[in-house]
């Protein structure tokens, strides 16, 4: 997400994001699971390889994205006062 695109948002549509933003955890966390079962497999299986490797790489920069966009995400609502728990 974009700070610029944030600031454009309504309040609504911020809260909105939020309730997804909560949908989207379960969905990252199944995804890092499965990464994570197919890399250790792979590490078992061929040793590392190139492919093992690449999947850490991508599931890294993935989280860091993820953990990037609920922290704007986050920040916005504080800054609006609506960071309702």
């Amino acid at each position: 997400m974009k700070d610029r695109e944030l600031n454009e948002l309504t309040d609504q549509e911020l809260l909105e994001r939020k309730k997804q933003q909560k949908s989207n955890k379960l969905i990252n966390a199944v995804l890092v699971g499965f990464c994570a079962g197919v890399l250790i497999y792979g590490i078992v299986n061929k040793g590392i390889t190139i492919f093992t490797f690449l999947l850490l790489v991508m599931g890294a920069w993935a989280f860091m994205r993820w953990k990037k966009n609920d922290e704007a995400l986050d920040d916005e609502l504080k800054s609006r006062n609506l960071n309702k728990e």
